[in-house]
């Protein structure tokens, strides 16, 4: 099987997206049209799990929220007026039905269902700890150490086991816990991972980004706060912020290609911070060329903004089909290269002869940037520069975005001078991480950065117990893809 999206086989990819709802009548179709419009961050699997006052039902599928989630025998069982869903893009855990969120788990309190946007980077250690006390682990996802964690608690209510169990993690978490007492959304203290607060009516929703709220018609009330967990139930919206007070470190890189461009994340429109990145990035690297072209899709804010501050005119050099389904089977290798221009093909007629600067959000392991200027040189660019809506990638990421080992990342093996050569353009360059800090309205303090951006500069938020001396993870529940 080929991904007929060849241009982002070589992208980091967000773990996952969250969505749930308290007091909404049909509320697992609500979870679903949620999840619809998260699809972009996870596409391997979605599940949804709803309460009805008496009891939990779930369904839990491989495979898109279309498909799944779009018939009537699926949706009626799912009965209730709250329920959470999740889609999921594996960064831990086997690709398997056993490992789709959420999780579900009847505790001695009563039904459990969580579903967690982030990773833990202490997992691996609290697992080995817990299966020595006799715990049964039946998935590899890092989220049901959670679950074990609250089942072991001796505190007594499920809002305070769940609280013991998240003072003894690290890493990133954004959760929604669906339970007969309420709906609990929660964020780790540095927020890390987004998560926001809306309403629709009576009822309360959560999702990973207001774009999820635009698409039911919920209105937005505000981010759920680093370090806060929200209690909904029919007692009312209650607040607890139950860990010491850290300075926020929320990912830096929802704005650079995660979140949807029609999100507000943190308060600011990723729309319009993506143009701003693409104008820094035109008066910190210039280049004389007769067109801007972006890398569709996650290119395109950044090269309007690049073309708009340069003066150099914004052209759709490359075309997307959007007609080409999810996969593609080829038969043979010489086939399967052709499979590349199924869903992107470059615009000959305008590209000939002409200097071409292309923008892309970021380069991982560089052999998407490779076949995009390829593509350029053999449609007739005279001249293929590339400008790189991020700083270089050059540290991996343990917080819910799947990466590379580091010794695969092309930055972190070669300076830019080497990695123009590789990827064969006449020019390349990356927006700095001050630049990127000022496309935000901000200036980054070295000594303590507002943001994390580890993956560009090193500098983790949280410790990371599950990492050996050598650097590799011991959490190596990564999925063969």
């Amino acid at each position: 099987m080929l991904t007929t999206n060849p241009f982002d086989d070589d992208k980091l990819r967000e773990e996952c997206g969250v969505f749930g709802i308290w007091g909404g009548d049909d509320a697992a179709s609500f979870v679903a049209l949620g999840l619809h419009a998260l699809q972009h961050r996870g596409q391997e699997a979605a599940g949804i799990t709803s309460y009805d006052g008496k009891q939990f039902h779930t369904h839990r599928a491989m495979g898109q929220v279309a498909g799944n989630f779009d018939r009537d025998e699926i949706m009626r069982p799912l009965a209730g007026r709250t329920a959470i869903g999740h889609v999921r893009y594996s960064t831990t855990g086997e690709t398997a039905l056993r490992n789709v969120q959420p999780l579900y788990a009847d505790l001695n309190e009563g039904g459990f269902a969580v579903a967690h946007n982030g990773n833990l980077s202490n997992a691996m250690t609290l697992k080995q700890a817990l299966i020595r006390r006799g715990s049964i682990f039946q998935s590899t996802s890092d989220t049901e150490v959670i679950i074990h964690l609250t089942a072991t608690s001796s505190y007594a209510t499920p809002l305070d086991r769940l609280i013991d169990a998240l003072r003894q993690v690290e890493g990133a978490y954004s959760l929604l816990v669906l339970t007969e007492q309420g709906l609990i959304a929660c964020r780790d203290p540095l927020g890390i991972r987004p998560l926001v607060m809306g309403k629709l009516g009576e009822a309360t929703i959560f999702a990973s980004e207001t774009v999820a709220f635009d698409v039911i018609g919920a209105t937005y009330l505000r981010d759920v706060d680093p370090g806060e967990l929200v209690l909904v139930n029919d007692s009312g919206v209650r607040s607890f912020r139950p860990f010491a007070p850290a300075r926020p470190r929320p990912c830096i890189f929802e704005h650079v290609y995660f979140s949807r461009p029609d999100s507000v994340v943190g308060g600011s429109s990723v729309y319009e911070v993506r143009k701003n990145i693409g104008a820094e990035l035109s008066r910190e690297s210039p280049v004389e060329a007769d067109y801007v072209v972006p890398v569709p899709d996650s290119g395109v804010p950044a090269a309007i903004g690049f073309s708009q501050a340069s003066g150099i005119p914004f052209e759709l050099g490359i075309i997307r089909s959007h007609y080409v389904g999810r996969t593609f089977i080829q038969p043979n290798d010489g086939v399967r290269h052709l499979g590349v221009k199924l869903k992107h093909n470059a615009n000959s007629a305008l590209i000939k002869g002409k200097k071409i600067v292309l923008i892309d959000d970021s380069i991982v392991r560089g052999t998407t940037s490779l076949k995009i200027v390829q593509m350029m040189r053999d449609a007739g660019a005279r001249e293929v520069h590339m400008r790189i809506a991020s700083p270089p990638t050059r540290h991996s990421c343990f917080y819910g975005v799947d990466t590379p080992e580091r010794s695969k990342l092309l930055a972190a093996q070669m300076n830019v001078r080497e990695m123009a050569d590789y990827i064969n353009a006449d020019s390349l360059a990356f927006v700095s991480l001050d630049g990127l800090y000022r496309a935000l309205g901000d200036v980054r303090d070295a000594r303590a950065p507002q943001r994390c951006d580890a993956c560009f500069s090193g500098e983790y938020p949280t410790s990371l117990t599950d990492m050996t001396e050598e650097g590799h993870s011991r959490l190596a529940l990564v999925a063969s893809r």
